[in-house]
């Protein structure tokens, strides 16, 4: 009976110690296996195209990984970090001080390891050094929407979680659940076409231009959803950690500008909205304008003698826009750009989001307001004037711009008239024809340039760099429910030379509105 008294006990220490393997293995590998039932699976993010077709723009991919364990690291012989570091790019007293926590059971070395890396690893036979599987984020067109999507990171507790973009916006919602569900995947209203084309756009104007960063976005108007939103500098998403945290932050809605003169389309909708001016409304320029002891000037001081308002924007008139907001009234004009959303957040799904700044106002002066009127003093971001601009191409209606293609259109309220708009139109377009900067043959283009001094904040005033804007909408004249309007803005930050958004910014728009309207196969509207 003895025998099997201590076969019984040789079976349950064998039982034990297997037991005890297993645990150890899975404190071990718990970091490193994604796939396990209580890791949930991380939700897709997807691009749509203009038939409703999905691209995938992020999705999961297994990758071999390097870690160590310093536990088992400890009493060996070999000089560790002296053979680890040629092989996985990390300095010598990086690897030490990761190994030297006598403790530890996960330190990870290599999150993307290539081939190289693995079979030099294999060869090296060093105790306490493991591969394996790990599922992380991949992104199959590189940088293409980086802003927009963002990407994924571990934290200080080795968790996986979402940095800028839709990646955190929405991080709760594909991440999904530990032990319960899997994350949930998530459609973007951005069309990789309509992306990839606004940022070969964007880096052929900005090299040529040797520019330091700007934006792109392109918006269905009736809608409010964004077709493309690009800027500069940018990042790979794949490859995060190489890039400095200002390529993370979306120019688009993260700052704000003052974007000068594509603002005196506003001011002329006050005007005329409010009835206190027409498009004929006339004045005498004599070159400047002083108020409370400061000159405003046109550009290369300019006299234009008797102008009208449409003339006024044909020209891009400073001192004529100064003369629009007086006669319209201080508090009138304030409220109007209210009601165009420059001062509110647009509840656009990105992080982040900043409001724009129009608070110099407040004060009530002449000359506060004044400059306001042709975009300076006052500021704000890219995805707040391309709302702006896309209310005037919906029959004046303002609409909150969607970045998820599943959400409903959300109308913010009316800004402006149906026959205001018409007649803003009229001007636009008038503008776009005689500058000719920006115009397609037979086709109406609604659109307005400007070219803002950037402020010196150091010294006070503005500095010699610009900033050129260009905002504008195609069909112009589409009346038809079935023809959609897309606004385009795009905008160049500190150009070369300091030139004119009319040699800049407005032939890339042209570019990418011949794109739009071969793409979504728009017929002409003019003869």
């Amino acid at each position: 009976m003895r025998w099997r008294s201590y076969s019984i006990i040789f079976i349950f220490g064998v039982f034990y110690a297997v037991l005890i393997f297993n645990l150890y293995n899975i404190q071990l590998n718990k970091n490193v296996k994604a796939g396990d039932a209580l890791s949930p699976e991380r939700g897709n993010i997807y691009f749509t195209d203009k038939n409703g077709n999905l691209d995938s723009a992020v999705l999961n991919k297994e990758y071999d990984i390097i870690y160590a364990v310093p536990k088992e690291t400890q009493n060996q012989n070999n000089n560790y970090a002296e053979i680890l570091s040629p092989i996985i790019n990390l300095s010598a007293e990086e690897i030490k001080k990761k190994l030297s926590k006598p403790n530890d059971l996960y330190e990870l070395l290599v999150q993307k390891a290539s081939s190289e890396q693995i079979n030099k690893i294999k060869e090296s036979g060093l105790k306490g050094i493991y591969i394996n599987k790990q599922k992380l984020r991949f992104y199959p067109f590189g940088s293409l929407a980086s802003h927009v999507l963002g990407f994924v990171s571990p934290t200080v507790d080795k968790e996986f979680s979402g940095r800028y973009g839709v990646e955190l916006q929405y991080n709760s919602l594909l991440a999904g659940a530990p032990g319960e569900t899997d994350g949930k995947d998530i459609i973007l209203t951005i069309d990789k076409n309509v992306q990839a084309q606004a940022e070969e756009v964007f880096k052929k104007m900005a090299e040529k231009w040797q520019a330091e960063s700007g934006a792109i976005i392109i918006q269905e108007s009736s809608s409010g959803r964004i077709l493309a939103m690009t800027g500069m500098p940018d990042f790979d998403p794949n490859n995060y950690s190489s890039f400095e945290i200002k390529n993370f932050l979306n120019p688009a809605v993260q700052s704000v500008y003052e974007f000068g003169s594509v603002v005196k389309i506003m001011t002329m909708a006050a005007g005329i909205d409010s009835g206190k001016i027409t498009p004929e409304t006339s004045y005498v320029d004599t070159g400047s304008v002083t108020l409370n002891g400061r000159t405003i000037q046109n550009w290369w001081k300019k006299i234009y003698g008797r102008v009208t308002m449409t003339e006024v924007i044909e020209n891009s008139i400073n001192t004529g826009s100064v003369f629009a907001e007086q006669k319209t009234g201080h508090q009138i004009f304030y409220n109007y750009l209210i009601n165009f959303g420059f001062n509110n957040l647009t509840g656009i799904g990105l992080p982040g989001e900043v409001r724009g700044d129009i608070k110099n106002l407040k004060n009530g002066r002449d000359i506060n307001y004044a400059t306001a009127s042709f975009g300076q003093g006052i500021s704000m971001t890219a995805i707040e004037l391309i709302n702006a601009f896309s209310a005037i191409a919906n029959n004046g209606v303002l609409m909150k711009p969607l970045i998820l293609a599943d959400e409903k259109s959300e109308v913010i309220r009316r800004v402006v008239s149906a026959k205001t708009v018409r007649q803003l139109t009229e001007m636009m377009v008038s503008a776009i024809d005689k500058n000719k900067a920006a115009d397609i043959a037979g086709y109406s283009i609604a659109g307005k340039t400007g070219t803002a001094y950037i402020p010196d904040f150091k010294n006070g005033g503005y500095s010699d760099k610009v900033i050129n804007t260009f905002v504008g909408f195609l069909p112009a004249f589409a009346d038809s429910a079935s023809v959609q309007k897309f606004t385009v803005l795009i905008k160049l930050d500190k150009p070369r030379g300091v030139p004119f958004a009319s040699e800049t910014v407005a032939p890339a728009f042209r570019e990418l509105a011949r794109f739009i309207i071969n793409y979504y196969n728009i017929a002409p509207d003019k003869l």
